[in-house]
């Protein structure tokens, strides 16, 4: 029998450097199950510049999973290899899929610095030089003594790497494209050309990059037994690149479906489906433009017209290629959506037909600042997991007050009805094709029943910036 998936980020910046959340999970991981949850996206394991401290963007070591002793420390931020290991055996006895945070667009923590000619470039414009070439010492020597040629031999230097960020010798912070190297295209075009993004970035126009890179995304399923990727920053990597790599690891392993979703940080609905088709349609896509857009509604008191809060997303042009969320570790620490808005959020990603839910672990567990939902998000992800299954009606239809109705299936044969207001609440009529069948509000948040008439039509409501989700009994 087929069931919703459903995500967790199961991490966040601020999660503390304790080493602690391998084992946590290992802990959490059936009653992550038993809620509804299909799959877990982990952090990078990898060792980064700040060691134990780092959240594992700043990548220093793709083949140190918290094995070596390097940069301060054998863990990292998460724990060590063998904590990770248990922790995913954990998950997957559970029943969970695991998808692992890949960084490839850089490299940063250097062992030491090289000297090369080196041209700056604009922050605003990377097509443009701001000064003739002269020689620098860039942060580019990788040579891993901690590791040695343990799981791999490769070793980085200048020549790997098509722009750095900061010289040694005069300590001018600046972009240099290094030597003979150009950016990549095609790349997102913000800033002229956004090849560059930070630390040492990787020439992914370079052979030897290439094969490392394959060579690593082979080992890390095999040493793992993870069962897909999250992709960072993928706006910033010539886009073929993907191709390639994907159709490397995953034909390494062609009895097994490796998920990926890249990370293209952008609101623009043309520019993800011009990703998307560059890319073939191999990786999904986080729907930037449905969070702003729920964004907006969480900040606008009401003033939000709900008909127009599908408009240009993702879900609604690509909705299998879709991968929704409400926050991530990145957007949660600047402009987050509101929390008075986040049960109709939830609601709307979890609830609805199209797109692939991810659940942030703040918005569940709370963390400092932080309040949980996990109440609700329980009672969401029950009915997600038993019900939200079928023919799905929209009624978008009112600037203040939006529903829609899932029939279910064979599998799941109770209807559903959600009905949510970001201004006073309301009500609203619709077909749930159960006639005289009774329903009740899974959140709880209205008492009493709703009986469909005998056409199988009923009025649904909710209370005022309040979300309700009825559901056949």
């Amino acid at each position: 029998m087929a069931t919703n998936d459903t995500l967790m980020q199961y991490f966040h910046w601020d999660y503390p450097a304790d080493g602690a959340l391998w084992g946590e999970l290992a802990r959490n991981a059936s009653e992550l199950a038993q809620a509804g949850f299909t799959a877990l996206w982990l952090p990078s394991p990898c060792k980064a510049r700040e060691g134990y401290s780092d959240v594992g963007y700043g990548i220093y070591d793709l083949w140190d999973l918290g094995e070596f002793d390097q940069k301060g420390s054998v863990r990292t931020k998460y724990g060590t290899r063998v904590e990770l290991e248990g922790a995913i055996a954990a998950a997957r006895a559970a029943g969970l899929r695991v998808y692992l945070d890949v960084v490839l667009n850089h490299k940063a923590g250097a062992d030491t610095t090289e000297a090369v000619t080196a041209t700056p470039v604009s922050q605003d414009n990377r097509n443009i030089e701001i000064g003739p070439p002269r020689e620098i010492d860039a942060w580019t020597s990788f040579t891993f003594p901690g590791r040695g040629n343990i799981h791999s031999d490769f070793q980085w230097r200048w020549s790997h790497f098509d722009a750095v960020d900061y010289d040694q010798r005069s300590g001018a912070r600046e972009i240099f494209r290094l030597r003979d190297k150009v950016f990549q295209t095609p790349v997102d075009p913000e800033r002229g050309n956004f090849d560059y993004l930070m630390f040492a970035d990787l020439d992914m126009g370079h052979s030897e990059v290439r094969a490392e890179l394959n060579r690593w995304g082979e080992w890390i399923v095999r040493a793992l037994n993870v069962d897909g990727f999250r992709l960072d920053a993928v706006k910033h990597i010539r886009f073929s690149f993907f191709n390639e790599w994907l159709d490397a690891v995953r034909g390494a392993f062609p009895d097994r479906e490796l998920f990926a979703v890249g990370e293209y940080f952008s609101g623009n609905l043309a520019t993800l489906e011009w990703f998307i088709e560059q890319t073939g349609q191999r990786l999904s896509l986080f729907d930037f433009p449905l969070y702003f857009n729920l964004r907006a509604a969480s900040e606008n008191g009401g003033a939000f017209d709900l008909r127009n809060l599908l408009n240009g997303t993702l879900t609604a042009r690509y909705p299998t290629l879709a991968v929704t969320f409400i926050d991530n570790h990145d957007t949660y620490r600047e402009r987050t959506i509101q929390d008075w808005f986040k049960p109709l959020a939830y609601a709307l990603i979890l609830l609805r037909e199209g797109g692939r839910p991810c659940v942030f672990y703040p918005d569940y567990y709370g963390a400092p600042g932080r309040p949980s939902h996990r109440q609700l998000l329980d009672r969401l992800l029950q009915t997600r997991r038993d019900h939200a299954y079928g023919p799905q009606i929209d009624y978008f239809d009112h600037p203040d007050v939006v529903g829609w109705t899932r029939s279910g299936d064979a599998d799941h044969p109770r209807a559903l009805a959600v009905v949510l207001s970001d201004g006073p609440g309301g009500s609203k009529r619709m077909n749930v094709n159960r006639p005289n069948r009774t329903f009740v509000d899974a959140t709880g948040t209205v008492d009493g029943a709703i009986i469909a008439g005998a056409d199988g039509w009923g009025e649904f409501r909710c209370n005022g910036g309040s979300v309700s989700v009825w559901v056949e009994q």
